[in-house]
């Protein structure tokens, strides 16, 4: 199955078939757009040549930051997050020996699987969550109470993230979603 995450084929064609390129485009994913954050490991790989955790750990960081941040840069903060990505892929190397499907292929429950995200150099309970819900609903890893740990990410029919994104209908329901709460969040009076 093909992702659509971005709306690019290419793009698209990179999350589905590598996975350290979907767990980057999900530490991507803050302070930038969706879908622009989700392009970002295909830039990685084009600018790189790679996306083995192995080699990313690796590169010298000056360098590694430099890819980032070549026109377009693949985040609004491209050295901030040049250097969270070389956590990020130092902890797959470490822990998952640059397995990086491994972190859930081998995961023994939802709350194993939500533990281990929340081990990741960026990513915190949303995020981790988020991610829960993106693989259940569109990769189908589901191991047990995959759907409670996700929270509300793994409610069926609902359109909050990139876990709902299935197609250009399903974006554009997620982008009105996104600004329906950040305009409730303004409307709420400051403590």
């Amino acid at each position: 199955m093909t992702l659509q995450i971005t709306q690019d084929e290419a793009a698209d064609e990179v999350l589905s078939t590598n996975a350290f390129a979907l767990l980057s485009g999900m530490l991507l994913d803050q302070q930038f757009p969706m879908e622009r954050a989700f392009a970002g490991p295909l830039k990685i790989l084009d600018r790189f040549g790679t996306l083995d955790p192995d080699a990313i750990a690796a590169a010298a960081p000056e360098d590694f930051a430099a890819i980032c941040a070549t026109p377009p840069a693949v985040h609004r903060y491209p050295g901030a997050m040049a250097a969270r990505l070389q956590e990020l892929a130092r902890h797959i190397v470490d822990v998952y020996d640059g397995r990086t499907a491994s972190l859930w292929q081998t995961a023994e429950s939802g709350v194993d699987l939500l533990h281990r995200l929340l081990e990741l150099p960026g990513f915190g309970r949303q995020k981790a969550q988020i991610f829960v819900a993106l693989l259940g609903k569109q990769l189908d890893v589901r191991p047990d109470d995959w759907r409670e740990v996700a929270g509300p990410y793994g409610d069926e029919g609902s359109f909050r993230s990139v876990a709902d994104v299935r197609d250009a209908a399903s974006l554009a329901k997620v982008r009105a979603f996104k600004k329906e709460q950040k305009a409730a969040a303004a409307a709420q009076p400051k403590a």
